[in-house]
């Protein structure tokens, strides 16, 4: 079994180490690093902006560049993070607790130092797990058959509800919501249209980029044109006192190894991913302190711990993805929707049928967190002149290009009227509090849950009993009802929101 995970590294290595591949690491690692350091972008914008550019790239290039947008956001916000106090990304937010207070302590060099250092440890352990566990999960998903892949969706979306933040009501409904406009369109079936109110622009369903490129891209633009905190004077840092001392190491390794287990875990599961991780990595390291009063001022174990979790589950929020074809977070959900524009379809049929493809990808993963290592580190007063960049010169260039980007799909006005129409719908969402991460993850799974759901009827021909005579099947719902009971449980429910607002 070892040997064949090397011989299937070597071949990854082979396929992602040509010099167009390394190319589009680099640049995905840039482009990562490069939005991670401006706030008001974020990956989740990026990448559904650059899923137009996809389309006349390899399949293995595409998910290599959007692969190091996704985990170098996660190394470049914890710059601004500390040097500025201002998130970069949404994991980075707890690194500015701790991270700043070092930075005005003068301790700037030590805070970078050491989140780099965690950062590209844990990325790259959140690629052995990759590796690791990859492989016994796609044969496990070849025992999957229609009536395990719906019950798996299903239980996809609820562990997604109870993970995401805020209201469980409002998160079922933007799940709910999510599905309905993924079954716009005529019927796989019939060939009736259904959902489309007479307009025919929608007869052939949705298109994916119109939706996360107005509800993230634009609202976002939105969302930061309404905030008056874009500008902030950074700390300094010198390159020389970037290496943390020996005192350092010794309070923060210990952080480090908990953050990757952690996160490498968390980034597994549906709902969760790199904003999740962090903040569980927070709250674990507060719970652990012999002294907690450290935290919040300058505590280096609070840098530590949540940059290694958000970078571990990055890596591994792939796993459910490559193997299962199950998008565990919003960010999967857009590497999944390029996953089928280039006409691949996922699950465990890439590792079997294009293991290069595969194989490639968790290489390049190794590649780019060395890359990230190298770009990070010498590169940082650059980064930190990109935050003199007013924030009024960047959003229309981002506008023009999100405009671009939808058109040139299909060269139809009528895409940039739908884009439009969801960003005012996504902005309406922001204002009363519902999260459109869940409505993305229905929509993306939705078409795929009807799908298996008719062919399992077909099976059974029209008996449901066979969602739970299916050993797999019954498994998986199982435990769906179990979250479901977890949720109403009073005790569970007062636990969960409580740990959400800490």
């Amino acid at each position: 079994m070892e040997l064949d995970v090397f011989n299937n590294l070597a071949t990854g290595f082979a396929a992602a180490a040509t010099l167009q591949n390394l190319g589009y690491a680099l640049l995905g690692a840039l482009l990562g690093t490069l939005i991670g350091v401006l706030p008001g972008i974020g990956p989740i914008p990026t990448i559904a902006m650059l899923l137009p550019i996809t389309f006349g790239l390899s399949p293995l290039g595409a998910l290599i560049m959007l692969a190091g947008i996704y985990y170098g956001a996660q190394y470049g916000g914890s710059t601004t993070s500390i040097l500025a106090n201002m998130p970069g990304e949404a994991s980075t937010i707890v690194t500015c607790i701790d991270g700043h207070q070092m930075a005005r302590q003068g301790r700037a060099g030590a805070a970078l130092g050491v989140a780099a250092l965690g950062s590209f440890f844990a990325g790259c352990v959140g690629t052995v797990f990759i590796a690791a566990f990859g492989p016994p999960l796609a044969v496990l998903a070849q025992e999957f058959n229609s009536p395990d892949y719906f019950s798996l969706m299903v239980l996809g979306l609820v562990t997604a509800v109870v993970l995401a933040h805020g209201s469980v009501a409002k998160a079922i409904g933007m799940v709910l919501v999510g599905i309905l406009l993924g079954l716009v369109g005529l019927d796989t079936n019939s060939s009736l249209p259904r959902y489309t109110f007479g307009i025919s622009a929608i007869w052939d369903g949705i298109d994916f980029l119109p939706v996360v490129i107005g509800m993230f891209g634009i609202v976002e633009i939105i969302r930061n044109l309404e905030s008056r905190d874009l500008h902030r004077v950074p700390v300094g840092a010198r390159l020389r006192d970037l290496w943390p001392s020996m005192k350092d190491f010794r309070d923060s390794w210990p952080a480090v190894l908990r953050g990757t287990g952690l996160g490498s875990l968390l980034g597994i599961l549906p709902g969760g991913g790199a904003v999740l991780a962090a903040f569980a990595s927070y709250t674990l390291e507060k719970k652990v302190a012999r002294d907690p009063s450290r935290f919040g001022k300058g505590a280096i174990e609070g840098v530590a711990g949540p940059e290694s979790a958000n970078n571990a589950a990055a890596q591994t929020s792939f796993i459910p993805l490559l193997t299962l074809g199950l998008p565990s977070n919003a960010i999967m959900a857009l590497m999944m929707g390029a996953m089928i524009i280039q006409g691949i379809e996922p699950g465990s049929a890439v590792m079997t049928k294009r293991p290069e493809l595969f194989w490639g990808v968790v290489a390049s993963m190794w590649i780019g967190n060395a890359m990230l290592l190298v770009i990070n580190l010498p590169l940082i007063g650059i980064w930190v002149r990109l935050l003199s960049v007013p924030y009024r010169l960047l959003y229309p260039a981002i506008l023009l290009f999100s405009i671009i980007g939808v058109y040139s799909t299909n060269t139809n006005v009528a895409q940039l009227v739908i884009t439009a129409v969801f960003a005012l719908f996504g902005y309406v969402l922001l204002r009363v509090g519902c999260e459109p991460a869940p409505l993305v993850l229905g929509f993306i799974l939705g078409p795929l849950m009807e799908e298996n759901l008719r062919r399992a009827l077909v099976m059974s021909r029209g008996d449901p009993s066979i969602f739970v005579e299916r050993p797999i099947s019954a498994t998986l719902l199982g435990l769906t009802v179990a979250l479901v009971a977890l949720i109403v449980l009073p005790q569970i429910r007062k636990t969960r929101e409580k740990a959400f607002q800490e």
